[in-house]
């Protein structure tokens, strides 16, 4: 049996801390109307390595907002009492597999398949 109240304290750790890291990428990019893509005065090195800086920070903003998903998703589960059941099949997850990932939305069978037809889909 998982330890919900240990779970609530980790999660709620966890988004505390992605949301703290995602402030501070916010604070420390340039508003757009600062970037110089396009500008007539920057050499095309320079261009070249903002656009890039902001493509890796936009990529790293992208990752964070989904993994605060996936935590208010377990933060959601946990609420309402379905907190160790796998969205797909709605068995019960291991609890080895949620203390190691305590954000898991599936079970190790349900996850393999959903990875084999993402492999599948991608292959097409």
């Amino acid at each position: 049996m998982v330890d919900q109240a240990a779970v609530r304290q980790i999660l709620e750790k966890e988004k505390q801390r992605l949301e703290t890291e995602l402030a501070e990428l916010k604070k420390g990019a340039p508003p757009p109307d600062e970037w110089r893509e396009g500008s007539p005065f920057g050499k095309r090195e320079d261009e070249a390595s903002e656009t890039t800086e902001r493509e890796n920070r936009l990529a790293l903003e992208s990752r964070l907002i989904e993994q605060m998903g996936r935590v208010d998703h377990a933060l959601q589960k946990l609420a309402e009492g379905t907190y160790g059941m796998c969205d797909l099949c709605n068995q019960p997850i291991p609890p080895e597999r949620l203390e190691a990932l305590p954000m898991a939305r599936l079970c190790l069978k349900c996850k393999a398949a959903k990875d084999r037809e993402a492999r599948s889909r991608a292959r097409r």
